[in-house]
């Protein structure tokens, strides 16, 4: 199989490029989900999507935009709205898809143990619930994903100025929320 277009660095449009880049974002890709997701299933699931839209829109990475992973993430994020839309949809309708892949218990079990390390991460994305949609993404990315905040706004696809008053929104809004630890969301602020 080849790539027809060049995309993120390593990426030239070959398979052998492929695979480096999967087993280098592999564990970023599967730490940003198990920080969202608490399903292992789901987990997999939403890590073999990413990267396989990896392959399809290779193409639409800017380095002069940010990194790879701040790239990738961006990806990342959007394949598990999408996904959240599927499963909304879903449970509207009343049915479910059937056909998951199977994991075998070394499987389960690692995706667990991801899973269980990222619980407090889990809990501060619960707490941020409450902010709009826009100040949460960005805080996220920053706090969460350690993304920079020029990489975030890369991710997001808005100007650095806009993700700048967004995170400094979100921060002053959940210093009164209880059970946010400070630290975690003040991080890299005088």
């Amino acid at each position: 199989m080849r790539l027809k277009r060049p995309g993120p660095a390593g990426l030239p449009g070959d398979p052998e490029a492929f695979e480096a880049f999967y087993r280098r974002h592999l564990d970023e890709v599967t730490r940003f989900l198990a920080r969202r997701v608490d399903d292992p299933h789901m987990v997999a699931d939403l890590v073999a999507e990413v990267f396989m839209a990896v392959i399809d829109s290779a193409h639409t990475y800017r380095p002069a935009l940010g990194s790879e992973t701040a790239w990738l993430y961006g990806v990342a994020r959007n394949i598990l709205l999408a996904e959240r839309r599927r499963a909304a949809r879903e449970l509207r309708a009343g049915s479910r898809i059937a056909g998951r892949r199977l994991l075998d218990a070394d499987d389960v079990a690692r995706l667990e143990e991801r899973i269980d390390a990222e619980s407090s991460a889990r809990e501060a994305l619960l707490a941020m619930r409450e902010l709009p949609d826009g100040e949460r993404a960005v805080l996220e990315l920053v706090v969460a994903d350690q993304l920079t905040l020029p990489e975030a706004a890369a991710a997001l696809g808005i100007r650095q100025g806009t993700a700048r008053v967004r995170l400094h929104r979100a921060r002053r809004s959940l210093r009164r929320v209880p059970g946010v630890v400070p630290p975690l969301l003040m991080e890299g602020q005088p």
